[in-house]
């Protein structure tokens, strides 16, 4: 088939993709359908491109290249994971060039306009506990990045499908039968890999900045109780730090900015091993703040 453009809204950013893969553009469609954008032309942030290399890769185990400013950052991969190459080209897309931001490695969802973040290396639950706390019905800001507007510490949400990976989908689907998942990719380099797709409301707010009010550090401990401990702000800072992937870049910039979100947040550590338990104890942090009177407006 001939090559087709998309053009995409993900939150601050409009993507073009341009691709001849079916497979890729319905899985697209599934994921982004309410964020294509069909209203005239657009300007980019970034135009992509997902081709098939020519020869007799075409035919022999074919593959895909992700493509980006005539570029091809990746080596290719089996076109069968072609929406996950999309997927993690963009990431690297964002984390290379979008330095007016700050970007933190965490989840993180939002109660009304107040956030609540999750940073953490791989493994410790945020994309879990980020796409279950979506499903719960808070409103999804984003999964991978927390990107912070430093002269104003605000958070600008991007929602996208949640990339949930080996036993993550078992604990999402247990959590909720009916959670909107995309194929299974059962062969990627982080292993066997299917996607949550955002909700409708989390998506129609995608342009409604949220104000950190929640620090939260999850670590996924197989049997352990529920154990949310208060964080000391100066072990808050440090850790934030640590989960920023351009705070070395930004300088003193960002230092003023983790200091200004740290400041105004409550900051806990969170292990945690039944999901619909640990989404209830950091769903009641939102209500608790709800019925204080003494709670500021933000």
């Amino acid at each position: 088939m001939p090559e087709q453009d998309l053009i995409l809204d993900a939150g601050p950013f409009r993507i073009g993709v341009r691709s001849a893969d079916r497979g890729l553009l319905d899985t697209l469609a599934f994921f982004y359908r309410d964020s294509v954008c069909d209203d005239g032309p657009h300007v980019l942030d970034y135009a992509v491109r997902i081709t098939r290399p020519f020869g007799v890769r075409r035919y022999l185990r074919p593959q895909v290249r992700f493509e980006i400013d005539s570029l091809r950052p990746f080596e290719p991969h089996p076109a069968e994971n072609a929406y996950p190459m999309y997927e993690w080209g963009l990431n690297w897309c964002i984390a290379t060039s979008a330095h007016h931001l700050l970007m933190l490695h965490a989840g993180s969802v939002a109660f009304g306009d107040r956030a609540l973040i999750l940073p953490g290396t791989p493994g410790s639950g945020k994309s879990t506990l980020a796409a279950a706390l979506d499903l719960h019905g808070a409103r999804l800001l984003s999964d991978e990045f927390g990107l912070v507007r430093p002269a104003r510490g605000d958070l600008l949400p991007m929602p996208r499908g949640i990339p949930l990976k080996n036993d993550s989908i078992e604990a999402i689907l247990a959590f909720d039968p009916a959670a909107p998942l995309g194929p299974t990719y059962p062969k990627t380099r982080k292993g066997r890999v299917r996607h949550l797709r955002p909700s409708a409301a989390s998506v129609a707010r995608q342009h409604e900045p949220a104000v950190a009010r929640w620090l939260v550090f999850p670590r996924y401990q197989a049997g352990a109780a529920e154990s949310l401990q208060a964080l000391d702000k100066a072990d808050a800072f440090r850790r934030l730090a640590f989960n920023s992937f351009n705070y070395k870049l930004l300088g003193a910039t960002a230092f003023h900015a983790i200091a200004a979100i740290v400041r105004g947040a409550d900051c806990y550590t969170f292990t945690f091993s039944r999901l619909e338990r640990a989404v209830e104890r950091l769903a009641e942090l939102a209500a608790d703040a709800a019925a204080d009177p003494s709670e500021p407006d933000r």
